[in-house]
């Protein structure tokens, strides 16, 4: 049995890396947060201290290093906001901890270099939650696509809508410098799951680019790819809209859907089973996703034709 710390234990993630971490059969010691609202942790580890200090919480833990007694903390898994996971990740591995973070890793590819050499001097692990990795419909689109001649290249519509309240704006979310943007923010594991599929990234193009919404043309090794992303409810289609759904994904190759909404559920379970067996997604792993999120976010909006994504042509 592995000790965890949290990191964010009030955020909406967290309660999958608790149950992750009761399902894999470990525990959850301590869990800090700014925001006091986790009675969640009651439902998974009601036992766990909590902090609203990051100061009592790195004593907390130092203390446990110290101590030797068996209670030491294996495994930090962080949940906080975008920008904080850097840190986050360096205090980690400093406390004798190894790291489980959300995506995204970190805002900036240069970020990944640092946390390397921490890796180095520490002789401790990065992990990051990259689930869409493990789910069954992408692996064997990647097989299929892996076992193809020619270097044929998949002609691909990504849209992925879920819309947000006047809140999310005012939040961190909502802050560019806090949370990378929109494509970083609901976009990086999709972007992710391309490069996966579709092998080396080659050009990557932006249509659009707001607070709200963003789009634009990216180029893979064996895909063309044309997407789309946004919190506004207006760009749910309008039938889905007046069923009152809130949210569209849709994920078309050479204009088949492919359908992998379900088998979510246990994803974040597997991800830990995954990560304490040794085989966790590693910092390097990451770099891809975030040159291309960052690109777009210090990209030039420029025009578009036949690369547009076709929710564009509705503006």
């Amino acid at each position: 049995m592995k000790n965890f710390a949290l990191i964010g234990a009030a955020g909406y993630i967290a309660p999958r890396h608790m149950q992750a971490i009761k399902a894999t059969g470990n525990k959850l010691l301590a869990a800090l947060d700014p925001n006091d609202s986790v009675g969640i942790i009651d439902s998974h580890f009601p036992d766990a201290d909590f902090f609203t200090e990051f100061e009592r919480f790195d004593r907390h833990v130092d203390m446990r290093r110290r101590a030797r007694n068996g209670g030491q903390i294996d495994y930090v898994s962080i949940c906080s906001p975008n920008y904080l996971h850097d840190s986050h990740m360096r205090f980690a591995l400093r406390s004798g901890a190894s790291a489980i973070c959300e995506k995204p890793l970190v805002l900036n590819p240069w970020n990944i270099d640092g946390l390397s050499e921490i890796e180095r001097e520490t002789g401790r692990k990065i992990n990051t939650i990259l689930q869409l990795r493990l789910h069954p419909a992408i692996i064997a689109l990647r097989d299929r696509v892996r076992g193809e001649q020619g270097g044929h290249k998949h002609e691909v519509d990504l849209t992925y809508v879920t819309s947000r309240g006047h809140w999310y704006l005012q939040s961190w979310k909502g802050d560019t410098k806090k949370s990378g943007g929109i494509a970083t923010n609901i976009g990086v594991h999709f972007f992710d799951m391309l490069h996966y599929i579709f092998g080396t990234l080659q050009i990557n193009t932006v249509h659009l680019s707001s607070d709200t919404k963003a789009a634009g043309y990216l180029e893979y090794e064996n895909a063309r790819v044309r997407w789309f992303l946004s919190v506004d409810i207006e760009d749910v289609p309008a039938a889905q809209r007046e069923s009152g759904q809130r949210t569209y994904r849709s994920i078309t190759v050479d204009g088949e859907e492919i359908e992998f909404s379900g088998g979510f559920t246990d994803l974040h379970n597997r991800s830990y089973e995954e990560i304490l067996a040794g085989r966790g997604f590693s910092l390097e792993e990451n770099r891809t996703a975030i040159e291309t999120v960052a690109a777009i976010r210090t990209g030039k909006v420029v025009s578009f034709a036949n690369d547009g994504h076709p929710f564009l042509n509705k503006k």
